[in-house]
């Protein structure tokens, strides 16, 4: 009889720790995925930071979130927008370049506007900007079925109402 239980214990301490895993393949409930806009901005300029906006987040974010940055292109033929992923390099003509980049913390969001070329000398480019700033959680990561670049599927995958999108000032 002691041989027996001796070995259901040993079964049952096995079956326990094969049935426990640390793989966390749960959706990140922490995370409330958010769109934000930044309407109609200019960028401003100093020597540090060169063209830039600003914007703080009213909330901060969590520490394992991330934001995608998108700016508004143009619109299609029935009026709804056209976003393009940043950072992006935009070809003025043959020889000049233009950039957007962004930076974030868990408190604010920054976007940049560089070139190598004079780019005050293009203020479309730089001035009445939309940009549409997409919160999501991190833990998704490399593993997630889903095209960063292509809005429409980042606001598919992640279940997004973005009609619900808040302005930051």
């Amino acid at each position: 009889m002691k041989k027996y239980f001796s070995l259901l214990l040993i079964a049952i301490f096995g079956l326990v720790v094969v049935s426990c895993d640390n793989r966390n393949d749960e959706p990140d409930y922490d995370t409330y995925s958010v769109t934000y806009d930044i309407n109609n901005a200019n960028f401003a300029y100093n020597a540090t930071d060169g063209y830039y906006i600003s914007r703080t987040f009213a909330t901060p974010l969590f520490n394992s979130d991330v934001v995608l940055v998108y700016r508004k292109s143009g619109s299609t033929s029935n009026g709804s927008p056209v976003w393009q992923q940043i950072p992006r390099t935009l070809y003025i003509n043959a020889t000049q370049e233009l950039d957007y980049d962004f930076d974030f913390t868990s408190n604010d969001v920054m976007i940049y506007a560089g070139g190598n070329y004079d780019i005050s000398t293009t203020p479309s480019y730089l001035n009445n900007q939309t940009f549409r700033i997409v919160q999501v959680p991190a833990s998704a990561g490399k593993n997630a079925n889903v095209d960063f670049s292509d809005y429409n599927s980042v606001i598919k995958h992640y279940n997004i109402d973005d009609s619900k999108t808040i302005e930051l000032k």
